[in-house]
């Protein structure tokens, strides 16, 4: 059944980004954010074409340097604050339905996410098989209980900001939550262009760990993931030494 489904593997880097200027071709462990991701899309063998979908010139020439194929320039209206993940996915499969090359599967994956690795696409793309599922997202557990969460009002007041059934309640007791790592979402072309949605009835959850799971949105992330990275080449350089 696999053989028989063609995936299309999308890296989605829009220009603008405002909490770290030019934010997905910053260097981070010597190389450019989005290479990360399509180094890790190509290495994991199961996507019949890996693109960037961008509106930025400078970006579309970094990440064909990085391997990646970038058949088109996204346009304006699906750029911007208010354009969905949804809107670039249908846009990327309508371009090649029009050249005449339609795809099954789509497997999006945002280059904020990379420590993601070819693993974890792999297995995403199993949790896809196995449960017949629609969609696959991926999460990882949260460190902070949904319950222990609130607004705040504007001057700060925090009367009845934890409901009454887990005042002193210990960590422990708490159940698991999890949230979406923003890593990766994977599912069948023809459910999402019906639905224009990642989540209904048949979506099912890929669960990663913390440690991969860093979606960078600010400086802080950026540093916290640089690490995490530089952590994961010395480890993999040892290995390969040990070999």
């Amino acid at each position: 059944m696999r053989k028989d489904k063609k995936i299309l593997g999308i890296v989605p880097a829009r220009g603008g980004s405002k909490g770290i200027p030019g934010k997905n071709i910053k260097n981070i462990a010597d190389k450019p954010l989005i290479w990360w991701t399509i180094q890790e899309a190509k290495k994991c063998g199961l996507l019949d074409r890996t693109i960037v979908s961008t509106d930025d010139e400078e970006i579309s020439n970094v990440a064909v340097n990085c391997g990646a194929e970038v058949p088109f320039t996204r346009p304006a209206e699906i750029s911007g604050d208010n354009a969905t993940s949804v809107d670039l996915v249908l846009h990327a499969v309508e371009y090649f339905r029009q050249k005449g090359e339609e795809f099954d599967l789509f497997v999006l994956l945002q280059p904020t996410s990379p420590l993601r690795t070819s693993e974890d696409i792999r297995c995403a793309i199993d949790v896809l098989f196995d449960r017949e599922a629609e969609m696959v997202v991926s999460v990882t557990r949260s460190s902070s209980h949904a319950l222990w969460t609130n607004e705040l009002p504007e001057n700060g007041c925090m009367k009845d900001f934890l409901p009454k059934r887990v005042v002193n309640k210990p960590r422990q007791e708490m159940p698991v939550v999890f949230h979406p790592n923003g890593a990766i979402f994977a599912g069948v072309i023809d459910r999402l262009e019906n639905n224009r949605q990642f989540y209904g009835d048949r979506t099912f959850a890929y669960i990663m760990p913390k440690e991969r799971s860093v979606d960078i949105d600010d400086m802080l992330d950026f540093e916290l993931a640089e690490v995490l990275l530089n952590r994961s080449i010395r480890k993999d350089h040892k290995i390969s030494e040990e070999r």
